[in-house]
């Protein structure tokens, strides 16, 4: 297997708009499979600075793989898989709710009541 992955071995990066495979280069191949030695899945947040920005630089210079290759998946051998999520900033996050104050014994003055 891990010959399998040396040789042929993809990489599947989690997009917003679903999974892509890119192409290493043999030693870049070398390092994804010490990179993902303990765990298949990894996000992209807890990756180093430098190997964020050779995910970011594969991903920018178009290494990926074609979409017929890329529909066989199932057997060709992925070393790992990155999660890439868009980052969200303050303008993305839904609108706060405002906090609703109970009155002093809330739930329990109420229950009391029922009772």
């Amino acid at each position: 297997m891990w010959i399998e992955k040396l040789s042929d071995g993809v990489v599947q990066v989690q997009t917003a708009i679903g999974p892509r495979y890119l192409m290493p280069s043999f030693l870049q191949r070398v390092y994804f499979l010490w990179m993902f030695r303990h765990f298949p899945i990894l996000p992209h947040a807890v990756l180093s600075t430098g190997q964020q920005r050779m995910i970011d630089r594969l991903c920018s210079e178009q290494r990926f793989v074609s979409m017929a290759y890329a529909d066989g998946m199932d057997d060709a051998p992925v070393i790992g898989t990155v999660e890439r999520r868009p980052r969200m900033g303050p303008d993305s996050l839904p609108p706060h709710r405002p906090v609703t104050s109970e009155t002093p014994g809330g739930l329990a003055a109420e229950a009391r009541q029922r009772s």
